[in-house]
């Protein structure tokens, strides 16, 4: 017998399947998609088990081990990963191990610890029982297996005697870290708008669908219901959400209504959690899986349907390692693995590529145009700030002042949008015009004012702050732009009585924080949450009668070609948390653009007529959806050698790429991280035949080039 393995290094010179002949011992336990110890030239390396045969033409050296006893990766995952590669053009192992947790990962050993729990049973009575053991025997009759959590009140010599007498047996029982209460309440009724989207969706044979709702129109719980249905066919679920600060909620809304029937899956669960409810999925003791980007590939069989909540986010787009694959596309593939799967792709401001698709029929849309109960969605009100400069105080016209005022009397909750954290956005010197940057990257440095630090965001360098300009040495170093913390800072100035609570990177990195933010904030400890892009998404607090977007220009003014349907998405988003009760709701935006399209467009709450005018510039200028595009960054320690070898990347696309426009090569929007300097080249095409071919032999011509490497994105969000 040979196995085909696929060794644990992510390197394109070994990118391959190598054959290695099974010892007789091993034989039956052999299977795909486990993992292997093999000789490796002078290592051995732990790898997967991707194919199986009965004999190869040449001499092969010999499994040393076996390291699983069951798969890693099923047929479904291992059918997927191939499919991820040939997508991605990254290496096939890359593909694979991102879909694991560490512990069963191929790299590096993790050593997690199975959690147990005593549990007794009954076992003979062969002599007599005082009353007091007894007792603890009738105990039994009720509840065949008891842990000893809950014999509590029974002391440790009793149970010890009992066990030592054969009449308790006592047993180690595997607990999980993440436990699930089973309170379940009665489902909320559909509204006969609901009840038709499901009906639709049902009858459908279709395989995709993008569900078009308006903020707070029930998509929850047209979810639950359609998953419902799925689990009564014996089928499992997939529920994506794009941000982990919308896990709880949405994890907490599943198990009033699936009980302990849901695992979760995210990076904000320790290894041992993720550990943990792998096995669980895997197990088949979970029929749903909720969670971000990397839950799609938890071990689930029989799939039945894929949900993408708010699936115009950014977040579903892997840009920043490899492989860099869309989550959206490998869901639409997944579901293509299982037949009778749907994928249902939801949001009030779908991405432009998608409602693209739906109106070209390539998915089946479906609208949601109104709030649950017909609630009135919030009144926009545009505060142009070109004209409050000498009546605002700090970053707040008078008029928010007003109103979050008005809303605090009235015990009523306010939400603040400012897309920026840290305190200021860079150090400056007055004198002479220093700028504090980070010495690692070609980036300034945040201030933050609660630590007295200056941070890069990108490589985590910090210092403290100085009192003296490094550059002059004198005492002028000031704080320019705003960021949270300064925010908060005028909050306790110019509304004293605010109780805010902040929530953005920094105060949401421990462990716990975002559901302790927003079970805080629900539980009306706070009258104003304040944030960063992670307020706008999926929070629904029946207190909220306002929203108030600080600055509505900040992504607007990004250099991409998605900076408008960013910022029209950002703001519409934010907009729906107000006014999703029985209360009126409303909005204040302050902008330095009121006239732009774009705030005209959020203002009627208008995505139709945003889409219409976004698309007719995105024709014009050739991007998507009309393009397809690759982003190519060349990248090096050497800043001359990568540009050099740039232009002959270029020279070469341009000879054999006569349907593709290429544009660069340039610096890229942040030239240097961690001291490696950065440049890129822009692709462009409709159709393009030989692209694959092309782009595979130039990553073969530069895989063992340690001076510049090469990377491909397709399909970017952002160019960097």
């Amino acid at each position: 017998m040979i196995a085909g393995v696929l060794v644990e290094l992510s390197n394109k010179n070994i990118d391959k399947v190598f054959d290695y002949s099974v010892p007789s011992n091993l034989e039956k336990e052999i299977k795909l998609g486990i993992r292997v110890l093999v000789p490796f030239g002078r290592q051995k390396l732990e790898g997967f088990i991707v194919r199986i045969k009965d004999k190869t033409e040449i001499d092969t050296k010999s499994i040393i081990s076996i390291i699983d006893h069951e798969h890693i990766l099923n047929n479904e995952l291992l059918t997927l990963g191939k499919i991820m590669q040939e997508k991605t053009l990254s290496t096939l192992i890359s593909c694979y191990q991102i879909m694991l947790p560490k512990a069963l990962k191929a790299k590096k050993k993790v050593q997690i610890n199975k959690k147990y729990d005593t549990v007794y049973r009954l076992g003979k009575i062969t002599e007599k029982l005082n009353s007091k053991q007894e007792e603890i025997v009738n105990l039994f009759k009720k509840q065949e297996i008891i842990s000893k959590k809950e014999l509590t009140n029974i002391s440790n010599t009793r149970l010890t005697t009992l066990v030592d007498k054969g009449v308790l047996i006592a047993e180690k029982k595997e607990h999980y870290r993440l436990e699930y209460q089973d309170t379940l309440i009665e489902k909320y009724p559909l509204t006969e708008k609901q009840q038709q989207v499901i009906n639709e969706i049902n009858s459908s044979h279709d395989q995709i669908y993008l569900l078009h709702g308006v903020t707070g129109s029930g998509k929850t719980e047209i979810y639950m219901e359609l998953i419902d249905q799925v689990l009564k066919e014996g089928k499992t679920a997939i529920v994506l959400v794009p941000e982990i600060s919308l896990t709880p909620q949405m994890i907490s809304r599943f198990t009033k209504r699936f009980g302990h029937n849901i695992a979760a899956i995210h990076s904000a669960l320790s290894e041992g959690e993720k550990y943990d409810e792998w096995r669980r999925i895997d197990r088949k003791e979970a029929s749903i899986v909720i969670g971000a980007r990397s839950a799609l590939f938890s071990p689930v069989d029989n799939l039945g349907i894929i949900i993408i909540d708010e699936e115009h986010s950014d977040t579903y787009k892997q840009d920043d390692y490899n492989p860099k694959y869309d989550a959206r596309e490998m869901a639409i593939e997944r579901c293509k693995l299982n037949p009778g799967c749907k994928v249902v792709l939801g949001s009030a401001t779908p991405s432009l590529e998608s409602f693209a698709r739906a109106r070209k029929e390539v998915y089946h849309l479906v609208n949601l145009t109104e709030r649950v109960n017909k609630k009135p969605l919030p009144k926009v009100e545009i505060i142009d700030m070109n004209k409050k400069i000498r009546t605002s105080k700090g970053h707040f016209s008078q008029e928010l002042i007003e109103q979050i005022n008005k809303r605090i009397e009235k015990n009523e909750q306010v939400i603040l949008l400012l897309n920026r954290r840290g305190y200021s956005s860079f150090i400056s010197c007055k004198n002479c015009g220093y700028v504090a940057k980070c010495p690692n990257c070609d980036i300034t440095l945040t201030y933050h004012l609660s630590s007295n630090n200056l941070r890069c965001h990108y490589c985590g360098y910090a210092s403290l702050k100085k009192e003296l300009c490094p550059k002059c040495q004198e005492k002028s170093l000031s704080a320019i732009g705003v960021g949270t913390e300064k925010i908060e800072e005028e909050l306790s100035q110019y509304i004293p009585q605010a109780k805010v609570i902040r929530m953005d990177f920094d105060t949401t990195s421990k462990k716990g924080a975002h559901e302790k933010i927003i079970s805080s904030f629900k539980e009306k400890k706070y009258n104003i949450l304040l944030g960063t892009q992670i307020v706008a998404k999926g929070l629904d607090f029946e207190d909220v009668t306002l929203v108030g977007v600080i600055n509505a220009d900040t992504s607007l003014n990004i250099p991409n070609f998605r900076s408008s349907e960013v910022t029209f998405s950002l703001l519409s988003q934010v907009a729906g948390r107000s006014g999703r009760s029985s209360k009126i709701g409303e909005v204040i935006i302050q902008t330095f653009n009121p006239d732009h399209y774009v705030i005209d467009d959020v203002k009627k709450h208008d995505y139709l007529g945003f889409y219409e005018k976004e698309m007719m510039l995105r024709k014009k200028l050739k991007y998507p959806p009309y393009y397809f595009l690759i982003y190519i960054r060349i990248s090096g320690k050497d800043s001359n050698i990568c540009y050099k070898e740039a232009l002959k990347i270029k020279k070469s696309l341009v000879k054999y790429l006569d349907n593709t426009t290429i544009l660069g090569p340039s610096a890229s929007a942040i030239f240097k991280i961690k001291n490696i300097y950065r440049y890129g080249m822009i692709l462009k095409y409709k159709k393009q035949n030989n692209l694959e071919e092309v782009l595979n032999k130039m990553l073969s011509a530069y895989k063992s080039n340690r001076k510049v490497k090469v990377d491909l994105n397709f399909n970017p969000r952002y160019f960097s």
